[in-house]
């Protein structure tokens, strides 16, 4: 059912709590005319970091948070998320995020829409893709892979001296259906349809998978993972005509207006995934939310009111622990996504690094949305790889491209253009204009 369309996916259970149908745990209601956002509701019992995963799945389809409220008494939650999609070109799959957020509900453990004879755990698939080189070709893969659900881990692109390009990506199924004939026969007919016939296009379980990675040099890891910015000083990943507007960016704890609850007050500039750098912050850092408020303004901030807990259900009263929360949110607010460019000789690379939850999981749609910078510019991926990286006492999920020098957007010793990459890739991660 498109955007705008009057309607719901499931229905509301008129009793709620515990006896209510597994079905109705989500529900989602379409605005009634072109561009209201739509509202997905969610009622289950609670467990930590519950809103976290909401807010990652939420975003991996595409969506952006624009208004949310959340209340919980510690065994059961209501959840309420205001949305409207990233950009006006995706095509939203409305009942597969129904399910895909059901699968996060304690109770629905089981998605609907999975084959009952599928793998018990998710198997890694290696998809092989050959085909002529031409600019956006990668970021046309990634689209159809992120439309079929089809989650990437790692990947592997080579360009051979005839102009051809071998695609290797490490994929997980979101559907779990990968193993089924009909699922990778749709998968290859998909991508055959946006790529040209000339693509061949190959499926296999990925046995003995692992998440190798090429370490980044010394220095250029040093700068990358920085654990702080100081408001006066800027960076080769930083917008210097933003940095004004993002160190608005304030946190601060009121312990007066509850006897058993923490106040968290936010104020920052609005930018995608926010809420869920928030939500995966707090669930890190074992804070538990009872009650919470997600509001915009008309000049792009966000006013964040959470009312919060330690996991001893005891208020944050200590100033060196809210001084350590208050530096962790704003870090993550002000620098979720870290993104430079490399002089490697010759050649320029081009480097996004954002952290990984405790849990292991990234951030949804990083690759999807570098690629999409780069195809704008019509700048061509050499080669690429997604891996991991230990750095500043947490993991990292580090994508690296290595830059096609062409003539309309020469990048070789050119401070200005890769200054311009950097901005528009970061505009593109962080939803700015």
């Amino acid at each position: 059912m498109p955007l705008g369309t009057t309607g719901a996916v499931g229905s509301r259970s008129d009793g709620g709590g515990i006896g209510a149908a597994s079905e109705d745990a989500v529900v989602i209601e379409f605005g009634k005319r072109g561009g209201e956002p739509s509202v997905i509701t969610v009622n289950c019992p609670d467990q930590p970091g519950l809103g976290c995963d909401l807010c990652r799945t939420i975003l991996e389809f595409g969506l952006c948070i624009t208004r949310g409220d959340v209340s919980t008494d510690g065994q059961w939650c209501y959840v309420v998320f205001w949305v409207v999609p990233c950009s006006a070109s995706l095509n939203i799959h409305w009942t597969s995020l129904k399910n895909r957020l059901l699968s996060v509900c304690p109770t629905c453990s089981i998605p609907f829409y999975v084959d009952s004879n599928r793998p018990a755990a998710s198997q890694v698939y290696l998809l092989k893709l050959f085909s002529a080189d031409r600019k956006g070709l990668l970021h046309d893969v990634t689209q159809v892979l992120c439309e079929l659900e089809l989650l990437i881990h790692r990947v592997k692109v080579s360009t051979t001296p005839d102009g051809r390009v071998i695609d290797l990506f490490f994929i997980t199924d979101g559907m779990e259906l990968l193993h089924t004939k009909k699922r990778q026969d749709e998968t290859c007919e998909l991508l055959n349809a946006a790529l040209g016939p000339s693509v061949s296009c190959e499926i296999l379980p990925a046995e003995g998978f692992q998440q190798g990675f090429s370490s980044l040099p010394l220095a250029v890891a040093e700068e990358l993972f920085m654990p702080e910015f100081s408001d006066g000083e800027t960076y080769s990943q930083s917008l210097s005509l933003d940095m004004k507007k993002l160190n608005k960016a304030s946190v601060s704890f009121d312990n007066s207006l509850s006897p058993a609850h923490t106040l968290l007050q936010i104020h920052c500039v609005d930018q995608k995934g926010l809420l869920y750098d928030i939500m995966r912050t707090l669930k890190d850092c074992n804070i538990q939310i009872n009650y919470g408020r997600f509001l915009s303004d008309t000049k792009g901030f966000r006013e964040v009111d959470l009312f919060i807990q330690q996991t001893d259900r005891k208020k944050i009263l200590d100033p060196q622990k809210q001084e350590v929360l208050s530096s962790r949110l704003r870090s993550e607010m002000l620098h979720p996504l870290r993104v430079m460019i490399v002089s490697r000789g010759p050649d320029t690379e081009l480097v996004v690094a954002n952290p990984v939850e405790l849990s292991g999981k990234g951030r949804p749609r990083v690759f999807y949305d570098a690629t999409r910078a780069l195809k704008a510019l019509g700048i061509c991926i050499f080669s690429s790889e997604i891996g991991r990286q230990t750095a500043s006492e947490r993991q990292w999920e580090v994508y690296r491209f290595l830059l096609d020098e062409s003539r309309e957007f020469p990048l070789a010793n050119s401070c200005g253009n890769g200054d311009q990459v950097v901005d528009r890739v970061r505009r593109t991660l962080m939803g700015w204009r």
